[in-house]
C-alpha cells in the first residue's frame, strides 16, 4: 500500500451525489471529485475507484484554484448536479450530468464563470477494471469536429477525453490567454509526445476563465476495437437531459419539501433502472460498509426480486404503471424456464451467474476490507421472495394492466416454485450466512404468495388451482401461528426455533395476514421496540449477537427498517409517534436528499451502500402511510 492509499481519508457518504443515464450512477463528491464510476453499466468494472480506496485507485475532480464550494442542487425534478465554487477572484459553477440514451455513455462536465476570473484545475486519473490496469493514452485527431481528444485504453475498454487538452501531471499548469480559441490551443500545442508512454501519470490542467466564458469536458466510453465515438454535444446533451428528468416526473406535484422529498426519493428508483433492460439495482455501489472497520460489505449493484418488486409497488403508488410494466418485462425474461431455476436475484440484463471475489488490492472504504465484487447469496433460497413478486405483480394488476398469458403463466410457476419448497428452510429477507432456518417473515410471505394465487382466480377470472392454493395457504396460516407467535410473550418471532424478534416481521401487515392494529401485532411491535431500537428511535434489522447470520462484527441500524416502524405507528393510529420519527429520518437524508443504506447516529455519518433503493422506497411508503392517517378521522 503507497503513502497516499495510507494516507486518505474516506469522503463521508453525506458529501456525494449521485449521476445516472439509466446505464451508470457515479458519484461526485462535495469538492467536485467524481469518485466512482463504472461503464457502460452500473455492475461493470469501475474507471474510478477512489471511493473504495484512495485518488490513485482512479478519480476526476474538477474544482477552482483557491476555491471552495459555497453551494451544489440538483436542478429541479432532474440529475443534472450544479456545484457553485467562489474564489478571492471570481465565482464559478460546474454543471455535471450523464445524458439519457441508447447510443453511449457520455459523463459532461461543463464549467462557467460568472463573477470575475477564476482558473479551473483538473486532476483525471482512469484505472480500469476497479484500479488493476492503467490505461496507455494517446492524442487522437477528431476530424468530425476538426479538434484533438485524448484516448485511453486498457484492454477491451477505451475512453474518449474531449474538451481542452489535459497533459501528464508535469506539464500541468497553462499559461492564461486572452481568447478562448487562443487558450485550447495553446493547451495542445507542443505536448504531443507527453503522452506516449503516459501508462502510469495522471492527467491535470489549470484553464483560466473571465466572466461569461464556459468550457466543457466530455468523457466518452466505447470498446477499445470499435471506432472513435462522437462525443455529444455539451449543450445539446444538457437540454436533453433536463427534458427527460422533468417530462419524466412531472405527473408528480410539489407543495411543499415534504413532497420534494418524496418526488427526489421516486426519482433515486428511476435513476437506478437501467433504461433498456428494465432491471433495478439495488443500489449504485459496491462494499460500502454496514459498520466502518467491518467486514460486511457486499456487492448491491445486481437486481434482486425482492428490492424490485417493492419499488415497484411504490411506483404504482404512485402512477408510475409504465415502469412497473417495464420491470414485468424484465422478470419475464431473467425466471423464464423451469420453476426450479428461480434464483433471488440477476444481473440487470437476468444474467443468473454473478460469483462472489475480493479484491485485495483496494484498502476500501474507512479502511473496511474486503472489497467485494458479485454476490455469493445468489445461490441461496430466500422463501419469501416469490410471495414479494406476487404482491407486487398483484398491485399491478389491481390498477387494471393487462394480464398477458405469459405472466400469469410465470405466476403460475413462481406458485410451482413454492409448492416445490415448500418444506425447505432458507437464509432469510437478510441474506442470513449462518445455517438454514424457517424464519417466520418467510413463511408469511409464502402465504401471501398462495394468497394471491387464489385472489387472482376468484376475484380476476384468472385460470389456475384455486383450491389446492387455498387449502396450501390455509395450511401455511395454522402452521405460522403454531411455530412462528409465542403465545407467552405475545410476539411473533424471528425463526420458528428461536425467540428473537426481527424488523422484517414489520412487515406482516402489508400482506394481509394480520392487521397493523391487531394484538399479536402490537406485542410484536413492543418487543422489536424493546429489543431493536436503540436510543435514537432507529432500528436494528435484528440482533447480530444471536449469531444466527454467521458473520463477524455488528452493524448501523437499518433505515428501512425504521421507516417499516414509521409504516406501523401511522397504520395502528399512534400519528403523533409516526410522524415525529418520519421528520427525523428525513434528517438523515444528505442535502440532496439521498440515503444510504443505513445511519450511525453515533457520528451522524451514512453508511452501506449508497444510494440505496431500499432505504427510498421505505421513506416513500412511510410518508405515504402518515399522510393517510393524517387524514384519516
Amino acid at each position: 500500500m503507497t503513502a497516499e492509499h495510507a494516507e486518505h481519508a474516506s469522503t463521508p457518504l453525506e458529501d456525494y451525489a449521485l449521476l445516472s443515464d439509466l446505464s451508470t450512477g457515479p458519484l461526485v463528491s462535495r469538492d467536485g471529485s467524481i469518485d466512482w464510476l463504472c461503464f457502460p453499466r452500473f455492475d461493470s468494472p469501475s474507471v474510478f475507484a477512489a471511493l473504495l480506496g484512495s485518488p490513485e485507485d482512479g478519480r476526476w475532480k474538477v474544482s477552482a484554484s483557491d476555491g471552495e464550494v459555497v453551494s451544489r442542487r440538483y436542478l429541479p425534478r432532474t440529475f443534472v448536479l450544479e456545484t457553485t465554487w467562489r474564489t478571492p477572484t471570481g465565482k464559478m459553477v460546474v454543471t455535471d450530468f450523464l445524458p439519457p440514451g441508447d447510443a453511449q455513455s457520455d459523463l459532461v462536465r461543463r464549467v462557467e464563470c460568472v463573477e470575475g476570473t477564476v482558473e479551473v484545475e483538473h486532476d483525471l486519473r482512469i484505472r480500469f477494471d476497479y484500479a488493476r490496469a492503467k490505461p496507455w493514452t494517446r492524442r487522437v485527431d477528431l476530424e468530425k469536429v476538426g479538434s484533438c481528444g485524448l484516448l485511453s485504453v486498457a484492454g477491451p475498454d477505451a475512453l474518449l477525453l474531449t474538451g481542452p487538452l489535459l497533459h501528464p501531471h508535469e506539464s500541468q499548469r497553462a499559461e492564461p490567454q486572452t481568447g478562448m480559441e487562443d487558450r485550447h490551443e495553446a493547451s495542445a500545442e507542443g505536448h504531443a509526445d507527453d503522452y506516449q508512454g503516459a501508462v502510469s501519470k495522471r492527467l491535470s490542467g489549470v484553464f483560466p476563465l473571465v466572466a461569461g466564458e464556459s468550457e466543457s469536458w466530455v468523457l466518452t466510453w466505447h470498446q477499445s476495437h470499435e471506432a472513435l465515438p462522437t462525443a455529444a454535444d455539451p449543450d445539446r446533451a444538457l437540454e436533453a437531459t433536463i427534458a427527460y428528468w422533468t417530462q419524466w416526473s412531472s405527473r408528480v406535484e410539489v407543495h411543499d419539501r415534504h413532497d420534494e422529498a418524496v418526488l427526489r426519493s421516486l426519482m433515486v428508483l428511476r435513476a437506478l433502472t437501467h433504461g433498456r433492460t428494465g432491471g433495478i439495482v439495488a443500489a449504485a455501489t459496491t462494499s460500502l460498509p454496514e459498520e466502518f472497520g467491518g467486514s460486511r460489505n457486499w456487492d448491491y449493484r445486481y437486481t434482486w426480486l425482492r428490492d424490485a418488486a417493492l419499488t415497484i409497488e411504490a411506483l404504482i403508488a404512485h402512477d408510475f404503471t409504465e415502469g412497473a410494466l417495464h420491470w414485468r418485462n424484465w422478470l419475464l425474461r431473467a425466471v423464464a424456464g423451469d420453476p426450479d431455476q428461480v434464483q433471488i436475484m440477476y444481473g440487470i440484463a437476468g444474467e443468473r451467474q454473478l460469483p462472489e471475489s475480493e479484491l485485495d488490492h483496494l484498502a476500501g472504504y474507512e479502511n473496511s476490507k474486503p472489497v467485494r465484487i458479485g454476490n455469493g447469496a445468489v445461490g441461496q433460497y430466500q422463501a419469501d421472495v416469490v410471495g414479494e413478486v406476487m404482491l407486487a405483480l398483484a398491485a399491478l394488476r389491481d390498477t387494471g394492466a393487462a394480464e398477458g398469458e405469459y405472466s400469469w403463466g410465470l405466476q403460475k410457476n413462481l406458485l410451482r416454485f413454492c409448492e416445490q419448497n415448500l418444506d425447505r428452510k432458507g437464509h432469510g429477507i437478510w441474506e442470513m450466512r449462518g445455517e438454514a432456518e424457517f424464519f417466520v417473515h418467510g413463511r408469511v410471505m409464502m402465504w401471501a404468495a398462495f394468497d394471491q394465487g387464489v385472489r387472482a382466480v376468484r376475484e380476476h377470472g384468472l385460470e389456475g388451482p384455486a383450491d389446492r392454493w387455498e387449502e396450501i395457504r390455509d395450511r401455511l396460516r395454522e402452521e405460522i401461528m403454531e411455530r412462528g407467535f409465542n403465545a407467552e410473550l405475545n410476539s411473533f418471532t424471528q425463526t420458528y426455533s428461536n425467540d428473537e424478534v426481527d424488523a422484517s416481521l414489520l412487515q406482516l401487515p402489508h400482506t394481509g395476514f394480520v392487521a397493523s392494529d391487531d394484538p399479536k401485532m402490537l406485542g410484536t411491535v413492543a418487543r422489536i421496540e424493546e429489543q431493536l431500537q436503540d436510543a435514537h428511535g432507529l432500528l436494528h434489522r435484528y440482533r447480530t449477537a444471536s449469531g444466527l447470520d454467521g458473520l463477524e462484527g455488528h452493524e448501523y441500524p437499518f433505515l428501512i427498517c425504521t421507516f417499516w416502524l414509521v409504516e406501523q405507528y401511522a397504520n395502528s393510529r399512534r400519528t403523533d409517534d409516526a410522524t415525529a420519527l418520519l421528520d427525523r429520518l428525513t434528517g438523515y437524508a444528505n442535502d440532496l436528499g439521498l440515503y444510504a443504506e443505513e445511519y450511525d447516529p453515533v457520528s451522524g455519518r451514512l453508511a452501506g451502500n449508497f444510494p440505496q433503493a431500499f432505504s427510498h422506497l421505505g421513506f416513500i411508503r412511510a410518508s405515504d402511510a402518515v399522510n393517510r392517517a393524517r387524514v384519516q378521522p
